[in-house]
């Protein structure tokens, strides 16, 4: 691999780059992005140099499709006139169904293989790109069939993976969406709600609280630019994650006596203890 084309360099895509030179890599990054990101992006020294999508397609070893998911399922579209046939095609969208879909209708020149770095910040852009973002995250890979991931280019991919410090996990895309609604994508929403909820009342305005409601609305601070696409592309399973938590919810309202109230608390304890015992993730 000695080019690589970064589509959006952004947060993930600029750490990706960051994160390839930190673990050694020597050849090419070209960036996709505005002009005002590409400039800032050369300036920070995270690419090599920016590109039309047709230069950097036609050039790469390997194109990594960091942008919004909708518009990953344009630039796929796109790409099938440009990319080279040897080249290995690969994303860092938040679900996987449609983007692996799409790719498999569109795409007949090189190969695709769906990714998805659990890894993460409310801070978007370049200037928020680490080279460290990934290390000891999850990095999901979602093939059709485990031959894919025997090829050469695929491979070599994952070697990749493994050298900037995340941790390979081999799902289907449909599995993948399925385990993130619960999650990823419920913790949002409920961060999300819980912060709607209270931006409408007087009680925090009062400067009453610690820093559990800080804690528990870090995540409202997201933005619906990129969740919006993830709510178009997973509404099944988010949709039942979050029946699962409104169930839940509506459990504590019925028991709500010490002793049922004790077993949800331990339970529920387990499980955080269980989480923090594992290696760092991030939503």
């Amino acid at each position: 691999m000695n080019t690589v084309a970064i589509f959006g360099v952004g947060l993930i895509g600029g750490s990706f780059a960051l994160a390839l030179r930190e673990a050694g890599f020597s050849g090419r990054i070209i960036g996709v992005s505005s002009p005002g990101t590409l400039a800032r992006a050369l300036e920070l020294k995270v690419i090599d140099r920016g590109a039309s999508p047709e230069q950097a397609a036609r050039e790469a070893d390997l194109v990594y499709l960091a942008q919004p998911i909708l518009r990953i399922l344009d630039t796929l579209a796109e790409l099938n006139a440009w990319v080279r046939p040897d080249a290995l095609i690969t994303d860092a969208g938040s679900t996987k169904t449609a983007i692996v879909d799409r790719a498999s209708a569109v795409l007949s020149r090189g190969q695709f293989l769906g990714g998805h770095p659990m890894a993460g910040r409310e801070r978007r852009g370049v200037e928020a790109a680490e080279a460290g973002l990934f290390r000891g995250r999850p990095y999901v890979l979602t093939p059709r069939s485990p031959a894919e991931l025997e090829r050469p280019n695929a491979r070599e991919l994952q070697d990749w993976i493994k050298k900037i410090g995340a941790v390979p996990i081999v799902l289907g895309p449909e599995e993948h969406d399925r385990i993130v609604a619960y999650t990823s994508h419920l913790p949002q929403l409920a961060a999300t709600a819980l912060a709607a909820l209270l931006e409408g009342r007087a009680e925090p305005n009062s400067g009453v609280f610690g820093p559990a409601l800080v804690d528990s609305t870090r995540l409202a601070l997201s933005s619906f630019d990129i969740w919006g696409d993830i709510l178009a592309t997973n509404r099944g399973a988010i949709l039942e994650a979050l029946r699962s938590y409104i169930a839940k919810l509506e459990e504590f309202s019925r028991e709500f006596e010490p002793a049922p109230m004790r077993a949800q608390f331990d339970r529920a304890s387990k499980f955080a203890a269980r989480l923090r015992e594992a290696p760092e993730r991030t939503s």
